[in-house]
């Protein structure tokens, strides 16, 4: 069969596919006779829809039956000595009780020298139950990806009657055809009860509309929808992922990003697993009495760790991973994740979906606590156009969100799916006349690790983007990277940019400290804390610091208001009767580590709500950040970068990361880089990659710590993993970076779905 050929080619390495190679989701599954929602757009749903080869009910009980299938538990506790659990069930999922794993991994095979350790008790593996519901048992404490687990753990919440809400559960969710709820139902649950289900809803489209849908009014018309649990949706429990005991688990309102979704006709399908909010946290005079090393996990109490669909004994990354993973199984149509640093974009490089940033303010913000200048709203597809649809169905003004509004001109008349390019305009090479710049900065080789995906990179810029589409390439500097001859470098470059902005705008960045005491941007033979230095750098007479580049400008040293206000606030206008405050809240929840509860209860004391007074504010960064890319794109002409979303391949999930080194995050290209700006940025799948040099950790010699070291032997990764090519811009160039993002994906299409999660038999889908 046509799938089967494309899966020999994914396991024999990093592929390259031309266009003719490309199938539809028919053909990628095998000729079949009935709709299947596996790899279906949002267009196809609905084109299913009114030719009569299924119905919006139909769709959702195919997901469900996915669900049902892929998102049980795929993780395995870390324990001292390795030794079996009793069997433990958790939260009812798709009509099923979740089950533990009764295996464990003994901590050793991850920490060498355990028995010389002689720091803070490390926090390993254990069961626990909810304080929402003791009935309810948790993963806590260290854990490892299963390998070939056959499951994902996708989806926290799943909008079906009776498992939807922990408050209203079973009987208490009784639909209200059915009768009066129990004597000793809570009394939230009568009003809770008359939200439909996600089936219920589809059965209502259906009833309404048949098979001939109000596509203009409804354009989201049955699209199934995971959402970042970070986000509030009416009908599903939300505390942030959290184990929070609220009085009622279920937000009275949607996210206004949410209802816009639902209004247009998007089923609000399931809560996605994602990194717990975690809320109010600083640091104080209680201390953690047991630790978690540096770890690659990305979890929440509640909802636990989701697993990468290409091999789930690596990382899905990113505080968004439910999201990531439901979209790239087929769990779901799209997701909504939320991105500060790298929480959308890490998720759509590791499990081969396509993202989508906008500008600042063209839609919503970032959910729970998230309301800061760098929070956004991310869209997670499988193709470029759905994200497009997507972000033309919640785009515009929000009186509660400040930060939409925004100038009239940024959002453009003209709807931005128009911008998507087509693949049948390939072969009119539709990039020609357009300036891309290649950012050198986030393809330096830092280590072994950094190597394969960045020269994977560099070959699909020149083959695709500049032979094949027609763009202009142009490359940034970086003293670290060697020049490529055959591509001609920007005149007027960053370092430029902020030589002549920084001393101007914010002469306080050159007094950063790092930990040690001792001025991070230091200059031999200047203060670069005096006025004779900032206008001897603005004249170019004095050097800037090396360690200043486009890695490194925005990394740490930025603050917010604080973490408190923004909690305080959410929660005081959810206005449940128990979860009034961040106090009452650290009063009915359970923490993911200790190093959290502590930092949740030293925060409590916090009644200053200013960004911290010896940083620059993440604001004014904000402002300083789009002038320098903003010049620097003027003076060369440029529409669009471009560059690896990361040059490290997926670690081990629950293993050692990648360290940070000479400005390269652990995760990412760039983790700030947009959010700071507030600038569009596009993710889109670019191949696969097939071999690795694991990190590992080490104990430091006076034993009292785990470190991650980079890996020093190389492996073959036992799935070829894909990778993703970033797209970004200035503010405001959004149209660009659609136009530039979709006419790559349209000249390669190297998206492949998981061979380990197809289509569900009729025998597992009634399990």
């Amino acid at each position: 069969m046509a799938m089967q050929r494309r899966v020999a080619l994914l396991q024999g390495g990093l592929m390259v596919l031309a266009a003719a190679a490309v199938l539809v989701p028919e053909l990628l599954w095998g000729q079949q006779s009935q709709f299947h929602v596996e790899e279906a757009s949002i267009t196809d749903i609905q084109h299913a829809i009114q030719t009569g080869q299924t119905s919006c009910k139909q769709v959702v009980q195919a997901y469900l039956a996915r669900a049902k299938a892929y998102n049980g538990v795929c993780t395995a506790l870390v324990t001292k000595d390795g030794a079996p659990i009793p069997p433990s069930t958790g939260m009812v999922r798709a009509g099923t009780l979740l089950r533990y794993p009764t295996q464990t991994v003994a901590a050793p095979t991850l920490f060498s020298g355990l028995d010389g350790y002689q720091g803070l008790p490390l926090e390993f593996g254990k069961m626990v139950p909810s304080i929402s519901d003791p009935s309810v048992q948790l993963q806590y404490g260290l854990r490892v990806g299963i390998p070939e687990a056959g499951q994902l753990n996708a989806l926290e919440t799943l909008n079906i009657r009776g498992e939807r809400s922990i408050t209203c559960k079973g009987d208490f969710d009784r639909a209200p055809s059915a009768g009066p709820l129990p004597a000793d139902a809570p009394a939230v649950c009568e009003e809770f009860r008359k939200q439909p289900d996600a089936l219920e809803r589809a059965a209502e489209l259906d009833k309404q509309y048949g098979s001939n849908p109000d596509l203009a009014k409804l354009p989201m018309y049955c699209a199934v929808f995971s959402i970042k649990d970070w986000y509030d949706t009416k009908d599903m429990r939300g505390t942030g992922g959290d184990d929070v005991n609220f009085a009622m688990d279920v937000p009275k309102a949607d996210f206004p990003d949410v209802a816009k979704l639902r209004n247009k006709g998007a089923i609000i399908y399931a809560v996605a697993t994602a990194a717990s909010v975690g809320g109010a946290s600083a640091a104080g005079p209680e201390k953690p009495k047991a630790v978690v090393p540096e770890t690659d996990l990305q979890y929440s109490p509640w909802g636990g760790q989701a697993c990468n669909p290409y091999d789930t004994a690596r990382v899905p990354r990113g505080s968004s991973a439910g999201s990531g993973v439901s979209v790239g199984a087929n769990l779901v149509t799209c997701s909504i994740c939320e991105q500060t640093t790298g929480s959308c974009k890490g998720p759509a490089s590791r499990n081969n979906t396509v993202n989508l940033l906008p500008t600042k303010g063209i839609h919503m913000d970032g959910g729970i606590a998230a309301k800061n200048a760098g929070d956004r709203a991310g869209i997670l597809c499988k193709s470029m156009k759905e994200a497009a649809l997507v972000e033309d169905a919640i785009k515009g003004y929000e009186p509660e969100d400040e930060f939409t509004a925004i100038p009239k001109g940024i959002i453009p008349s003209e709807p931005y799916a128009s911008f998507v390019v087509p693949d049948s305009a390939v072969k009119d090479k539709p990039l020609k006349g357009m300036r891309i710049a290649i950012a050198r900065e986030f393809m330096v080789k830092h280590t072994k690790n950094d190597a394969a995906i960045s020269d994977a990179i560099d070959e699909e810029i020149k083959k695709v983007l500049r032979d094949k589409l027609g763009a202009t390439i142009v490359e940034t500097v970086d003293p670290l990277y060697p020049d490529d001859p055959t591509i001609p470098n920007i005149a007027y470059t960053f370092q430029d940019a902020m030589a002549d902005i920084l001393p101007h705008n914010v002469p306080q960045f050159f007094y950063r400290k790092s930990p040690a005491g001792e001025l991070m941007y230091s200059v031999p033979g200047w203060d670069v804390r005096t006025i004779d230095y900032d206008l001897a750098l603005e004249q170019r007479k004095a050097p800037l610091s090396p360690k200043v580049n486009l890695r490194t400008l925005y990394l740490g040293g930025l603050s917010d208001p604080s973490s408190l206000l923004y909690i305080d606030e959410y929660l005081a206008s959810r206005g449940d009767t128990r979860v009034k405050d961040w106090a009452s809240w650290v009063a009915n929840a359970t923490f993911k580590s200790d190093t959290e509860r502590v930092r949740a209860h030293n925060a409590l004391g916090n009644e200053d709500p200013r960004p911290q007074p010896d940083a620059i504010s993440f604001i004014e960064m904000q402002s300083v950040l789009r002038m320098i890319v903003l010049k620097v794109m003027q003076e060369n002409k440029i529409d669009v970068f471009v560059n690896p979303e990361q040059t490290t391949p997926p670690y081990l999930l629950g293993g050692a990361p990648e360290p940070e080194v000479n400005g390269r995050p652990s995760i990412s290209c760039c983790t700030g880089l947009t959010a700071v700006m507030g600038a569009p940025e596009a993710e889109v799948p670019a191949g696969y990659v097939n071999t690795v040099y694991n990190p590992k950790y080490e104990i430091t010699a006076d034993k009292k710590e785990y470190v991650a070291v980079t890996g020093d032997v190389e492996s073959k990764l036992p799935h070829p993993m894909p990778i993703s090519m970033m797209f970004w811009s200035g503010p405001g160039y959004d149209s660009d970076v659609i136009k530039v993002a979709s006419a790559y994906e349209a000249a390669t299409h190297h998206r492949i779905p998981p061979p380990a999660f197809g289509p569900v038999s009729e025998e597992i889908s009634k399990r």
